[in-house]
């Protein structure tokens, strides 16, 4: 049986799973892999050099699949922004009528994405920020919490916590993010009120993700212990994964007055990207959640999300079998009485 929630029906997707945007990782053959295997995939926007490489990419997608995808753009400081207003016309004008967004001041992107009927996703790593998003009109939340790769936010609270108080709190729907990689974790997320869940590092250990094949072994070999934060003391905090550069990174921070100057070559993009090219996971920094320790296999994305669907589904029927009512109820009192 399916698993319905506000997800799969505002989306018209078959399982609430949603494939995080990830750079270098986001790409047509994963995310049309995801949304054909029933979760809704994600192009990631910064992944392609500008805004016309993102139509190529979305066009290649739509050849891969006709089931929907979405894109995603995050806002990170620096020196030198990309054309973000670029990436998002050329996506809309292409026709994608689902967009994820995260990072700093997202108002306009989410301003733009509504006024041409579009779907938006945003993440959030606190309360105060999905309430603002709320404001801003986001369709649904993504609710990120510590356990997450890549930025976390300097709050430090668990999804546990994030999920339970969005439940109570939000009047949008919202998803969780960070934390989850198996069916335990989405049937946690969904009896915490989630209407799904948005996986990053669980999918860049699939078949059909594009890193070398080294990085993907390299997760399934790691625990939840292998993955560190950098850049806390420049308050902009990461989690990846716990190799030779991180632990440098962390080094220098440890030091105390680090500047972003001090790091930069050790942090490069450029370098990030050639661990998942050339499959040496000590050559640059890259993102990796504790969800490594859930992961122990590299299965196909269909096999991963029917795998998914079916897990869900048993749990929740054993989790059925906890309530006890009428007569039932009243044999296993007397039983538990006579037993003591």
């Amino acid at each position: 049986m399916p698993i319905v929630t506000p997800l799969t029906k505002m989306l018209g997707i078959r399982v609430p799973v949603i494939q995080g945007g990830m750079q270098w990782v986001g790409v047509p053959r994963l995310a049309a892999a995801v949304s054909e295997a029933g979760g809704l995939g994600i192009l990631t926007a910064l992944t392609q050099p500008n805004p016309n490489a993102l139509r190529t990419a979305i066009r290649e997608t739509r050849k891969l699949t006709s089931k929907p995808f979405g894109v995603n753009i995050t806002l990170l400081p620096s020196i030198n922004p990309p054309d973000y207003e670029g990436y998002a016309r050329a996506a809309v004008e292409e026709g994608v009528k689902i967009f994820e967004t995260a990072g700093n001041n997202p108002g306009p992107l989410i301003k733009y994405f509504k006024s041409q009927g579009c779907f938006v996703v945003h993440k959030c790593t606190t309360i105060r920020h999905a309430k603002s998003a709320e404001r801003l009109g986001v369709d649904f939340l993504s609710i990120d919490g510590f356990e997450c790769a890549g930025h976390p936010g300097e709050d430090d609270i668990g999804g546990l916590v994030l999920m339970a108080r969005a439940a109570k709190e939000l009047r949008v729907p919202f998803v969780a993010s960070g934390g989850v990689a198996d069916a335990r974790g989405l049937a946690a997320a969904l009896a915490l009120g989630a209407s799904g869940a948005n996986m990053g590092t669980r999918f860049m250990c699939t078949v059909e993700s594009p890193i070398h094949q080294n990085i993907k072994e390299k997760i399934v070999a790691s625990t939840e212990r292998d993955t560190v934060h950098i850049f806390r003391t420049l308050h902009n905090t990461a989690r990846v994964y716990k190799n030779k550069v991180a632990m440098e990174v962390v080094s220098i921070e440890r030091r105390g007055n680090a500047k972003f100057e001090d790091i930069k070559d050790l942090v490069s993009g450029a370098r990030g990207r050639l661990v998942y090219e050339k499959g040496d996971p000590d050559i640059g920094i890259w993102s990796a959640g504790i969800t490594m320790g859930l992961i122990d296999d590299i299965p196909t994305c269909d096999e991963l999300l029917k795998r998914l669907e079916r897990e869900v589904e048993e749990i929740v029927r054993g989790m059925n079998k906890m309530v006890i009512t009428g007569e039932s109820a009243a044999e296993g009192s007397v039983y538990a009485q006579a037993k003591l």
